[in-house]
């Protein structure tokens, strides 16, 4: 229904978020760079040297495989959060701790093809989603987290945070395998 989803006010998102939305294109592609960051992001998934997997940047930080499950999360709690805004629904939704989902997730135990198969499954999911959308849709408000933001911005969101940790990736964890 909708291939051009503007890019939100600041008004429509917390100020935490800038941080992402810094990170993406702001002319409206939306759904193309939903579509660009999953050959890319995936591409770059697996091509990560599997000895790499398991390491940690920092003691106290998460493992490679646990950052992208991290960014599959998001973007599924993100993705639920504009389908419910979308559809009006006025229920204030809690923040979620995302800390304790790496910790939980388990995902020492998962080989790189299935996160990338989740990632896969999860990206085309939220394409389809926000296709979907009315503009009217796209503009309704809702509250997570104790703050307000539209459906559009929660698009943006995923696709910045996303962005925000490939590049924490490279700068971080891979720069001890060069």
């Amino acid at each position: 229904m909708n291939n051009l989803i503007t890019f939100p006010d600041s008004t429509e998102y917390p100020s935490y978020a800038e941080m992402y939305m810094n990170y993406v294109k702001r002319d409206g592609t939306l759904i193309r760079q939903f579509e660009d960051n999953l050959e890319s992001t995936k591409k770059f998934i697996s091509e990560l040297r599997k000895e790499s997997l398991d390491v940690k940047y920092r003691p106290d930080k998460w493992t490679l495989k646990e950052v992208l499950v991290h960014i599959i999360d998001d973007e599924r709690i993100y993705a639920y959060r504009a389908l419910c805004f979308a559809r009006n629904d006025k229920t204030c939704f809690p923040g979620f701790e995302e800390t304790e989902y790496a910790k939980h997730s388990d995902a020492h135990l998962r080989s790189l093809n299935s996160i990338i198969e989740e990632y896969v499954a999860v990206r085309k999911a939220t394409i389809t989603l926000f296709k979907g959308f009315s503009e009217r849709a796209l503009l309704r408000i809702g509250r997570a987290n104790e703050n307000n933001t539209s459906v559009r911005a929660l698009g943006y969101h995923i696709v910045g945070h996303e962005l925000h940790h490939i590049q924490i990736i490279r700068d971080r964890y891979l720069s001890q395998f060069t």
